[in-house]
C-alpha cells in the first residue's frame, strides 16, 4: 500500500520530466520532439489522476505537484513555442537578445505561461472544477500551440503556414489562448462515471471525429479538435439548461 500512494506522484513527476525535455527541444527547434514529449507527459497526467482515483490515494501534495508539472509541460513549453513562432514571422532570433521592439513582441508569446499559471492556481481553488473544468484546460491549449508550430514548419502545409506566418495573427491566438485558459466558458472533462450514449453522447462524439479528422488531416486536425470540443461543451451546456 506504501508503494501504491506513491505511484501518483511518480506519474506526475514523469510528466514534469517531459516537460524538461520538450523544453530543450523547443531551444532546438526541433518541433516533432517537443510534440513527443509534451504529449508523453499529456499522457502522464491524464493516469496520474486517474491511478490516484481508483487507488485512492488522492492527496494535496499530489494536486500541487500535479499543478507544477502542467505549468512547464503544458504552460511553460507552449509558450515559448509562441514566442519562436512569433520570432520567426518577425523574422528575428529569440535567442539573440536586443532592445529592438520586435524582440520584445515576440517574448509576447510567455503571455500564455502567465495565463497557464493563473488558470492552475484557479482551479486548485475552485470547487466547481472537480468533474468539468472553467475555461480550456493548459493540456488542450498546449497542443493547440504546438500543432501550430507542427504546421508551420511543414512544406506539406505550404498554404496554412503562409497564413499564419503574420505577427498580428499569432499575437491574436496567442491573446485568444490566454482568454480561453481563463474565461467562464463550461467545458466537459473526458471522465466517463459510465459508458452509456446519452450520458456521455458528446464525449462519443468527440472522441470519433478526433480519430477521424486525424487519420486525414494528421496533426493539423488538433486546432480543428479544439475547436469542436469547445462547441460541443456549449451544446452540452445549452442542453443541461433546457433540460
Amino acid at each position: 500500500m506504501k508503494l501504491t500512494k506513491h505511484i501518483p506522484n511518480i506519474l506526475t513527476l514523469l510528466n514534469l520530466s517531459s516537460g524538461l525535455i520538450a523544453l530543450l527541444y523547443v531551444f532546438k527547434q526541433n518541433w516533432f520532439w517537443v510534440a513527443f514529449f509534451v504529449s508523453l507527459g499529456i499522457f502522464f497526467d491524464f493516469f496520474d489522476g486517474l491511478v490516484a482515483r481508483t487507488f485512492k490515494v488522492s492527496s494535496p501534495l499530489g494536486l500541487q505537484l500535479d499543478s507544477l508539472a502542467d505549468m512547464v509541460t503544458s504552460g511553460v513549453v507552449p509558450a515559448f513555442v509562441m514566442s519562436f513562432l512569433l520570432a520567426h514571422s518577425l523574422n528575428i532570433s529569440l535567442l539573440e537578445p536586443s532592445g529592438n521592439v520586435k524582440y520584445y513582441w515576440a517574448l509576447s508569446g510567455l503571455i500564455i505561461a502567465l495565463a497557464s499559471a493563473y488558470r492552475l492556481a484557479k482551479f486548485n481553488i475552485d470547487s466547481r472544477q472537480s468533474t468539468s473544468f472553467i475555461g480550456l484546460p493548459t493540456p488542450a491549449n498546449a497542443l493547440f500551440i504546438i500543432s501550430l508550430a507542427l504546421i508551420f514548419f511543414n512544406e506539406d502545409y505550404q498554404a496554412i503556414s503562409r497564413f499564419l506566418n503574420n505577427p498580428y495573427l499569432l499575437s491574436l491566438l496567442t491573446i485568444l489562448s490566454a482568454y480561453l485558459l481563463n474565461a467562464e466558458i463550461p467545458l466537459f472533462s473526458l471522465k466517463f462515471k459510465d459508458f452509456s450514449w446519452q450520458n456521455n453522447q458528446s464525449k462519443y462524439i468527440l472522441i470519433f471525429s478526433s480519430i477521424l479528422l486525424i487519420s486525414f488531416l494528421s496533426y493539423a486536425a488538433i486546432p480543428l479538435i479544439i475547436l469542436l470540443y469547445i462547441i460541443l461543451s456549449l451544446n452540452f451546456k445549452a442542453n443541461e439548461i433546457t433540460h
